[in-house]
């Protein structure tokens, strides 16, 4: 049995139209070249043939993974957070936080990530997924908390400034 696979609602779209790309426009699209290629005869040397069904191959493959994914998404909504119906200044799954580190050569340093499910991890924008060491480390801490996390150079102390549900 796969294990729950979080995700935030923004996430759960893209993956869904992505699918939606895969299944409506790419897969009938590489079909009719493969179907038009297979009539040109001979197909042990045409390159549009064995070139589109190794493509249809790999959009075959991508499908089975993302209804996969979507099989085991679990949405995780944090309207609640967000309007103040429920507690914001905690951190959970799709929480922006901004923390400072204590010591070191980043001593006073913010930096601000998003935790997020594994299959929206975008390092360029501070997206980290949810099972990593700084997400497991920040997740129920609280706004003005103080966090000891283990880094390649050791262990480190930071100081939760801000969280935020968007």
């Amino acid at each position: 049995m796969e294990e729950k696979n979080y995700i935030t609602p923004a996430g759960h779209e893209r993956i869904k139209a992505e699918l939606l790309q895969l299944l409506n426009l790419d897969r009938p699209e590489v079909v009719k070249v493969v179907h038009w290629a297979a009539s040109n005869g001979d197909r042990s040397e045409n390159g549009d043939y064995i070139y589109g069904k190794k493509r249809l191959r790999e959009i075959d493959r991508r499908i089975r993974f993302l209804n996969k994914r979507l099989e085991f998404a679990v949405v995780v909504d944090n309207s609640a957070r967000k309007s103040g119906d429920a507690d914001a200044e905690q951190i959970f799954f799709g929480a922006s936080v901004t923390y400072s580190s204590l010591e070191g050569k980043d001593a006073g340093k913010e930096t601000t990530i998003t935790i997020v499910g594994v299959d929206e991890v975008d390092l360029e924008k501070n997206h980290v997924s949810w099972v990593s060491p700084i997400a497991k480390a920040l997740i129920k801490a609280r706004l003005g908390d103080c966090v000891s996390i283990q880094t390649p150079n050791g262990h480190a102390e930071i100081e939760i400034l801000d969280v935020q549900y968007l």
